[in-house]
C-alpha cells in the first residue's frame, strides 16, 4: 500500500522552528517532484514548496520564502520543511504531496500534485 506520511507538527510560539518530516511507503518517489500544501482552518489548500526530482531546485510560496527551506532525500524517500520564524498566520494543517509531473514542483497549484499524505498539524501561538 503507498502512502505519504507526514510528522514533526506540533504546537510552538511565534519566532520559533519546527521540522515536518515525510516519508513514503510502499513505492519508491525519487523520480517524481514534491511538494508540501497548507491548509489554515476555514481556508483553502494553499502550495507552501515544491523541490525538483534531483533536489536542487526549490520553490517557495512569497509568504514563507527566507523562513522556510524544503528538501529531500531521495535515499530514505522523504522530504523534509525546514520552518524558522513560525509566525501565527503559519498555523495549518501541512499536506505532503507528488507531483504528476517533472515540472510540478514550481507550478504552485494542487492540481498538479496526485498523492497526498494525511496531513500533519502545526500551530504557532503569539
Amino acid at each position: 500500500q503507498v502512502q505519504l506520511v507526514e510528522s514533526g507538527g506540533g504546537l510552538v510560539q511565534e519566532g520559533g522552528s519546527l521540522t515536518l518530516s515525510c516519508v513514503a511507503s510502499g513505492r519508491t518517489f525519487s523520480s517524481n517532484s514534491m511538494g508540501w500544501f497548507r491548509q489554515p482552518p476555514g481556508k483553502e489548500r494553499d502550495f507552501v514548496a515544491g523541490i525538483s526530482v534531483s533536489g536542487r531546485l526549490a520553490e517557495y510560496a512569497d509568504s514563507v520564502k527566507g523562513r522556510f527551506t524544503i528538501s529531500r532525500d531521495n535515499t530514505k524517500n522523504t522530504i523534509y520543511l525546514q520552518m524558522n520564524n513560525l509566525q501565527p498566520e503559519d498555523t495549518a494543517i501541512y499536506y505532503c504531496a507528488v507531483g504528476l509531473y517533472g515540472s510540478s514542483w514550481h507550478r504552485r497549484v494542487s492540481s498538479e500534485f496526485g498523492f497526498w499524505g494525511q496531513g500533519t498539524q502545526v500551530t504557532v501561538s503569539s
